[in-house]
């Protein structure tokens, strides 16, 4: 038996070395610089080992290369490379996204919730999109618009009930908000109380950060082959709930005669139409129950946590630099005084000074903090020249951009003017990335903006906002893919409204 696993043993570290000399030379004899740290699973290994994020590994490199305009990473399967250069990412994610239309990732059949516009890929893809762009149209926006700022109207009230809700935890606070608008605005569905939604503790859940995601999160990346031999699920803990409540909310919506236009409502349109279909393809897809609350799965996890975070973002840098927030809560207080008291779509959608705040707030820390993309047709990529293979995962970093005093002088300086009318240039364009870019951009983008929005006008309006950082440097919590900061909160203090 020793002897056996000895045998093993050996046969393994065989395996990783030749695996981990032959990913080395594979990126020299096409001109790219390979990092050599773990040449077999990159810097998977280190996300697994340190109690670091995802991306800040990413950061270290594009620190470490700057000259180069892509890096070689390990990977056990397939060939990786990590893009430095915005020409090359441009490439990627725009001008051939044909052959990189792939999310990076690999799901099972099985994972119902799994089989989402996110992280499904090719014609299934494709086709599920444009089945639910109508929902995030500009009409549709304004539309929902009300709802959303019911819920932010709502959400003040809230948080002054309570001394323990102004003090601390005040990201479980814009959560909250953020759980009742989406679930108003797109799904139609109220409770007794805007903000006791069975649906939040299911957001919070789902992406944090275990050891057991973490891993199958890796085996994804790495070894698609493993993920579906052995049929890895991410989300199956969440089909009966998350499901069964999509199927009640069809029935009930059947039986109603006023439309809302929301997502239930495209739903029961969508199955009431049929089979979709892919005219140039002929690719087929029936809207079952379970198909569609795939969808509505994806929409509630993006509308809540990440749109939180976004919030939660321009808080804490308003609270850190009051002339910012001076400047912001004037702006508010000009547009409820021009709509006698009250915001309106149009009024929210003119605040100059709320979208400069808003835009800097995810440079500094987007949601994200890098997207993958696999090349599925061979291709080559402009700076460097450098030919990516079909079957290639790329990376590509929003945070180490983001970061780049090459795009945004003195990076770690929050400065809002940087996206004013006059300042914006196409470089910077080309250089920020919060939703990504393309056409795999995030298609509930403008909704995400228009909810965080809503709810930081409400909340600064009636709050000033008290930052407070432990320690002189940021920290993040170990995530796969998200940025979150995790020693810095603020406080709500209650603050005189203006008279109109």
């Amino acid at each position: 038996m020793i002897v056996q696993v000895l045998a093993i043993l050996i046969l393994l570290g065989v395996f990783v070395y030749l695996k981990g000399v032959y990913n080395e030379r594979y990126w020299k004899k096409r001109g790219v610089v390979f990092h050599k740290s773990n040449r077999l699973l990159g810097i998977s290994w280190d996300y697994l080992t340190q109690n670091r994020a995802f991306f800040e590994h990413f950061d270290d490199i594009y620190k470490q290369y700057p000259n180069e305009p892509a890096i070689g990473i390990g990977s056990v399967l397939k060939p990786a490379i990590f893009l430095r250069d915005v020409n090359n990412i441009q490439h990627v994610v725009s001008t051939d996204f044909n052959a990189f239309n792939h999310r990076g990732f690999e799901i099972s059949d099985d994972d119902k919730l799994a089989n989402n516009i996110l992280l499904l890929n090719g014609k299934k893809w494709k086709l599920l999109r444009q089945s639910m762009s109508p929902l995030f149209t500009s009409s549709k926006l304004k539309l929902m618009y009300n709802i959303i700022n019911k819920s932010a109207e709502d959400i003040v009230p809230y948080i002054k009930s309570s001394p323990e809700l102004m003090k601390r935890n005040t990201f479980d606070t814009l959560s909250t908000f953020c759980s009742a608008a989406i679930t108003a605005a797109v799904f139609g569905i109220s409770s007794k109380s805007v903000f006791d939604s069975p649906f939040l503790e299911m957001a919070q859940r789902v992406f944090k950060p275990t050891l057991l995601l973490n891993i199958k999160f890796v085996i994804s990346l790495t070894t698609p082959m493993v993920m579906r031999l052995l049929n890895l699920k991410f989300f199956s803990e969440y089909e009966p709930f998350f499901i069964g409540a999509i199927k009640q909310l069809l029935v009930t919506r059947r039986t109603e005669s006023t439309k809302r236009h929301d997502f239930a409502d495209l739903c029961v349109s969508i199955q009431d139409s049929g089979m979709l279909k892919d005219e140039d393809t002929g690719l087929e897809i029936k809207p079952t129950d379970e198909v569609l609350a795939a969808q509505a799965f994806f929409f509630f996890t993006a509308g809540v946590e990440p749109t939180a975070t976004a919030m939660y973002n321009v808080l804490i840098l308003l609270g850190k630099h009051p002339e910012a927030l001076k400047r912001l809560q004037d702006e508010i207080d000009d547009a409820f005084a021009k709509n006698n008291g009250s915001m309106t779509y149009d009024a929210l959608s003119g605040m100059e000074y709320l979208d400069m705040v808003f835009n800097e707030a995810s440079r500094m820390y987007p949601a994200l903090g890098y997207i993958v993309r696999e090349c599925v047709h061979d291709s080559v990529l402009p700076a460097g020249n450098i030919k990516i293979e079909k079957g290639t995962t790329v990376f590509i970093p929003i945070f180490a951009v983001h970061h780049d005093e090459k795009f945004y002088p003195d990076p770690e300086v929050f400065k809002p003017e940087r996206f004013s009318r006059d300042n914006k240039s196409d470089l910077v364009d080309k250089a920020f990335l919060p939703f990504g870019k393309g056409n795999r951009i995030c298609i509930g983008m403008r909704y995400a903006t228009l909810q965080a929005k809503a709810g930081l006008v409400q909340l600064l309006r009636n709050f000033d906002i008290k930052t407070e950082q432990i320690g002189d440097k940021i920290q993040y919590r170990k995530e796969q893919i998200q940025v979150r900061i995790v020693n810095v909160d603020f406080q709500f203090v209650e603050r005189k409204i203006k008279s109109n």
